[in-house]
């Protein structure tokens, strides 16, 4: 049986024996593009692979390695993988074995020691035989017909082998945002006029980058990712609405925050060996301008609606250099729900009820935002109807004028007021002209 060779060997030096390793755990995830096995070693190692056909098969051979259980892996998150098995072709050699339901092509990269994980042996295997959906074609040419509906691009954060952070009671930061990124989808589909779509559907890694590029890819008009951090004060609480900064982080907890998110990649299982990191280097020009106060203007309506469902970590929007908000042509905001970290909002998080109530609060912020600046060839664009704000606590007239763009003046005139002065509880008009 012939052996087509898909990667060659990957040596640290030709000059030292090759290095070995213990294989400590195997875990498998599935995404709609592609299935990922991730071999977790004790210390970096020196590994061949290569594929077969009749039945399909990938193997990797690992040098003076051992493995002293089996290799098991959860069926739900299998996808191209049928089985692992291993075994020793001589007496120096562990040999590991991935059967396949079809061919697929291969990749593969040894992942330095970072966070929680130490040296990891990665293994993507992308079928031959996918192919675009139907059901995307059909979703992309929907967008694009007269009075289409805004797309809201929902990103929940993490996924895979990077589970965010990590509450008291062992509540994972990937599990809840991606609960209350389905909630949300279900409430904007639910607004006339609104579609939402999900950039994770399930629990698998998708690098930063390619989180706003498939936002790009719908035509979305707005980018929202979802998260709920930690802190190391367990005390600390409220939500939180960031967006992009060109010029540093609005505080110190911004900066260490966009610092920990920015470095998901290395943790969710990314070769960064292969790209100049264009993106952190190059500084954002002129024509993201008007993304970015688009972004601003989003940020500020879901913020407002945020305070009315309770408490906020500060008292405005925050700004950070965010990987995953850098669009250039898509606003972007990114929501902390609330603090994992500390008891009561981890509990919070864990319920239902409450993740309902986060993604009306939120689809409310993004629905006034889109009634007061509708996008053309737009339903809302055609079919509007006023926008109301009700004034909570800290509301002043000339805040609430500068959050929905419009001026104190046209304010005053439709909720006829002779003066500034608001009461928390009244519902006021905004003007759409």
């Amino acid at each position: 049986m012939a052996i087509r060779l898909v990667l060659i060997w990957m040596l640290v030096s030709l000059a030292i024996p090759a290095m070995a390793a213990d294989i400590d755990g195997f875990r498998v995830w599935t995404d709609p593009e592609k299935t990922r096995a991730v071999l977790d070693l004790d210390s970096r190692a020196e590994y061949q692979l290569f594929t077969l056909e009749d039945p399909p098969r990938v193997v990797i051979d690992l040098p003076k390695s051992s493995l002293d259980h089996a290799l098991e892996f959860t069926e739900e998150h299998a996808g191209v993988i049928n089985g692992v098995r291993h075994g020793a072709p001589d007496p120096d050699m562990l040999r590991i074995v991935l059967d396949l339901a079809s061919q697929s092509d291969v990749k593969s990269f040894l992942l330095e020691p970072t966070g929680e994980y130490g040296y990891r042996l990665v293994v993507d295997l992308f079928p031959k035989s996918q192919k675009v959906s139907r059901t995307t074609i059909d979703q992309i040419s929907a967008m694009m017909a007269k009075d289409r509906d805004v797309i809201v691009a929902i990103d929940a954060g993490h996924g895979g082998e990077d589970p965010g952070a990590m509450g008291k009671n062992r509540t994972r930061e990937k599990d809840v945002v991606l609960a209350i990124a389905q909630e949300l989808k279900k409430t904007i589909d639910a607004q006339p006029g609104m579609t939402a779509v999900l950039i994770r559907t399930g629990d698998y890694y998708i690098p930063l980058p390619d989180r706003f590029e498939k936002a790009r890819k719908y035509r979305a008009d707005l980018f929202v990712s979802i998260h709920a951090d930690a802190f190391k004060n367990r005390e600390v609480s409220g939500s939180s609405v960031f967006v992009l900064s060109s010029k540093g982080a609005s505080s110190e907890f911004a900066r260490r925050l966009a610092a920990s998110e920015n470095s998901s990649d290395l943790i969710g299982g990314v070769t960064l060996s292969d790209k100049d990191d264009m993106l952190a280097s190059v500084l954002l020009d002129l024509s993201q301008s008007a993304t970015m106060e688009a972004s601003h203007s989003v940020a500020e309506s879901v913020f407002g609606s945020l305070r009315m469902l309770g408490k906020t970590h500060k008292n405005t929007v925050e700004h950070a250099n965010f990987v995953v908000l850098r669009s250039p042509d898509v606003p972007s905001i990114l929501v902390e729900t609330a603090f994992i970290s500390n008891p009561s909002e981890e509990q919070r998080l864990r319920d239902p009820a409450w993740q309902r109530k986060t993604a009306r609060a939120i689809t409310d912020g993004i629905q006034n935002y889109f009634y007061m600046s509708p996008p053309p060839g737009t339903w809302i664009a055609s079919n509007r109807q006023p926008v109301r704000h009700q004034v909570v606590s800290g509301d002043t007239l000339g805040e609430i004028a500068n959050r929905y763009r419009v001026s104190l003046y046209s304010l005053r005139r439709a909720n006829g007021l002779d003066g500034d002065t608001i009461r928390v509880g009244t519902e006021l008009l905004i003007p759409t002209t």
